[in-house]
């Protein structure tokens, strides 16, 4: 049976007492639990011993109750020494205590003046990347409980170069990239802003957040906000396609028959909707009546057009009949109508004018 003692010398000063307290407070103020960043600290502690002095063998004691921090090297005992930083000889061993047999461990305390340096500088650096992990951890979840939503920011910083901005989310600061904002966005630091929260990054590499003001998510998450019936449930928004800063199509459907869902969206004289158009620069919002029936979901998506006939040519194609005036009002500038109600409904969309 192996045998450890302690050889024992007189107790160095020790750091342990500034340490502990460095531990407390974390607990305390970040969250981070004590057990855990002991744990942290002692792998430190030992690795830098190890590296330092080419040992292979040391012991670290935290001991919270009496705020010391002790460390101590290992030596097994052996006939032959060939690794006097690994072992001591069986007569050195009994020399110290006559109860040492061979395969033992002697153990030895650290010096204080070496042990000190190490400790204090392994324990810091522990500490200071203990703070940016929980810091990291904090922001991660307050982004995760807005994942998918909108929230307003302030603007800090503008790239000129890039056309980037820092904004400070309240959370933290982060970067809205110039391809996630609209083409009609021209903020100045002080600005006040609502983005969208795309994803939330866990990993320590790389930005904590992805932040848009292009994403439909961002028009349905704002529409729902304004909207009242939709937040109680009785208006579902039932899809949206987007061409940001240019136009969005929304589709609605009310589950109360009493309830119209494309004039609860709109609001008294466009109160509803205005608010959303300034928000996003004035990009347009078409507000459209879902239907189960896809010729009629497929005539609304294509409004303000109006549609004579609606013809289906494959599962998912369809050919659409309008009078010759409606012709260019039905496709859109550059096509952009006609691509907007395509990516709406699922349908392939042909459209043709007749006299």
């Amino acid at each position: 049976m192996r045998r450890t003692t302690t050889k024992s010398k007189k107790e160095p000063e020790n750091m342990g007492a500034e340490l502990f307290a460095a531990v407390d407070m974390l607990e305390a103020t970040k969250g981070i639990p004590k057990t855990y960043m002991l744990e942290k600290i002692e792998a430190a502690l030992i690795s830098a011993y190890k590296k330092e002095e080419n040992a292979a063998n040391v012991r670290i004691c935290l001991d919270p109750e009496k705020k010391l921090v002790r460390m101590f090297q290992q030596k097994t005992v052996v006939e032959t020494v060939e690794n006097p930083k690994e072992e001591i000889s069986v007569e050195e061993a009994a020399a110290i205590s006559r109860r040492y047999q061979l395969g033992d461990i002697v153990e030895f305390e650290m010096k204080t003046k070496s042990f000190g340096r190490l400790s204090a500088q392994a324990a810091k650096q522990v500490i200071i990347q203990g703070i940016r992990e929980a810091e990291h951890s904090n922001i991660v979840r307050e982004y995760e409980k807005k994942h998918e939503e909108v929230i307003t920011a302030t603007v800090t910083k503008v790239n000129d170069n890039s056309g980037d901005i820092v904004i400070d989310t309240g959370t933290s600061e982060a970067v809205l990239l110039k391809a996630e904002q609209l083409s009609t966005d021209n903020f100045a630091v002080g600005d006040h802003l609502k983005v969208f929260v795309t994803e939330v990054n866990r990993e320590s590499h790389g930005p904590v957040v992805t932040l848009s003001r292009t994403h439909p998510g961002m028009v349905k998450r704002m529409l729902e906000l304004l909207v009242p019936e939709i937040q109680e449930g009785v208006i579902l928004v039932k899809g949206i396609a987007r061409e940001a800063g240019s136009r969005t199509k929304i589709a609605v459907f009310s589950r109360d028959p009493d309830v119209d869902a494309v004039g609860a969206c709109i609001g008294n004289r466009g109160m509803r909707i205005n608010e959303l158009v300034e928000e996003l620069g004035g990009e347009k919002i078409d507000v459209i009546q879902f239907s189960e029936k896809p010729e009629e979901y497929i005539a609304s998506a294509l409004s303000p057009a109006a549609i004579r006939e609606v013809e289906f040519d494959g599962e998912r194609s369809a050919k659409i009949l309008v009078d010759s005036d409606q012709l260019s009002l039905a496709i859109g500038k550059e096509g952009q109508n006609a691509r907007l109600a395509a990516k709406l409904t699922g349908y392939k969309i042909d459209i043709k004018g007749r006299k």
